[in-house]
């Protein structure tokens, strides 16, 4: 079936893929479409079968191709005022609006219609097209997927796009993150003993209250030329909710509270991890020092590796070839892009729409967006052909 790009958004868009729902219905409808260019493509399941990533290759049986990487999963629109319904691509103004247009199933949508193009055309250097699950709650789907095309005998690529927002900007380079679930337990007594208790909401408060002063260190500390251009120019740590306690006389048996933390690339996420993980400790032994039963149990629920900037890679190279954007650039939020770097992959992130769109309510693409979009997958399969 042939179909342009537009039409592909518009039912990439229809699937409503939020990240705690299965996405099978969406991969049954890139896999019938790259059958039908016959493109042979791969699931890769998710463990519970309810989900799954499609990767596809296009092209001779060469390593040195390109990879154009995705990911189907949306965020949810639940508590949102939408102007228009959010799984329906409404054309309004100049804009594509609809959950997910902007991030990042515009981006899927040019891909899956470069396909076609790609197969009329004497590919010399191979085009595959990857699409992860699970992206927006912790970049689970990548990683599965990733060793798979490595052990599978899959020609490697020897570049990865990423196609996140970035206004069909080159960025070379990203912060990485990793994220904990915090569960605090206590020891109730009335808070006129509180002193015979232990209160989880106060020990979380002490979890809180050391962010802040790492955030603090952080900020005054010298800067490198390296981290320079990152806004702000430094790791942080936050916490994003907390939610605790039983009434206001009575020391807190429970406290949950979500942290995470935006690490430089070169820094070692592991010894970000170490620390924070020393400083519960530390609080739990006072904890258990009043009662046995108190504690603290940490979930992480993501982790992702920062991007480094490849000045001579052949990602960015390429990347800004088709752009012709030279301009150095960096961002702090996290993208799959760090996770195929760490496995030997170049990579850059380069895709349509701008990330202040992303998870809003009436999220939208720019029509001239999706249209500069086209056309450098037009330029990018001319390219494939040198």
């Amino acid at each position: 079936m042939e179909l342009t790009a537009r039409q592909i958004l518009d039912r990439l868009v229809a699937f409503p893929t939020v990240s705690s729902e299965s996405n099978l219905a969406l991969v049954d409808f890139v896999e019938a479409y790259l059958l039908s260019h016959g493109v042979k493509p791969v699931r890769v399941p998710s463990p519970c079968g309810t989900k799954a990533s499609i990767y596809a290759h296009i092209g001779p049986e060469v390593d040195g191709g390109t990879m154009l990487s995705g990911h189907t999963d949306v965020v949810p629109v639940e508590g949102q005022d939408w102007t228009s319904d959010p799984f329906t691509v409404t054309e309004r103004n100049g804009r594509l609006y609809g959950r997910g247009t902007c991030d990042m199933k515009g981006y899927v949508a040019l891909a899956l219609a470069a396909v076609p193009l790609a197969q009329r055309h004497p590919l010399k250097r191979p085009i595959q097209i990857a699409l992860s699950y699970d992206e927006e709650v912790g970049m689970t789907g990548a990683p599965p997927m990733i060793e798979h095309m490595l052990s599978s005998g899959l020609p490697k690529a020897g570049a990865v796009i990423v196609g996140e927002p970035s206004t069909m900007q080159v960025v070379s380079g990203h912060k990485g993150g990793f994220g904990y679930i915090v569960d605090v337990r206590g020891h109730e007594v009335h808070s006129s003993i509180m002193h015979e208790g232990v209160s989880a909401v106060m020990m979380a408060a002490e979890l809180v209250s050391w962010a802040n002063r790492v955030n603090a260190e952080n900020a005054a500390r010298k800067r490198t030329p390296r981290d320079a251009d990152f806004v702000p120019p430094y790791t942080t740590v936050h916490v994003g909710t907390i939610k605790g306690g039983t009434a206001h006389n009575i020391t807190a048996r429970d406290c949950r509270f979500e942290i995470d933390f935006r690490v430089l690339p070169g820094e070692d996420q592991c010894q970000w991890e170490a620390r924070f993980e020393a400083e519960v400790a530390r609080l739990q032994t006072q904890m258990k020092a009043v009662h046995p039963d108190a504690g603290i149990d940490l979930f992480q629920d993501f982790n992702a590796p920062g991007l480094a900037p490849e000045p001579c890679g052949p990602a960015e190279a390429l990347a800004r070839r088709l752009t012709g954007d030279n301009a150095p650039r960096v961002v702090s939020y996290a993208t799959e892009g760090g996770l195929f770097q760490r496995q030997g992959y170049s990579t850059v992130i380069c895709g349509p729409g701008d990330i202040a769109q992303a998870h809003q309510p009436d999220e939208y693409l720019l029509l001239d967006q999706f249209q500069e979009g086209w056309r450098f997958m037009e330029s990018f399969v001319r390219d494939s052909c040198l």
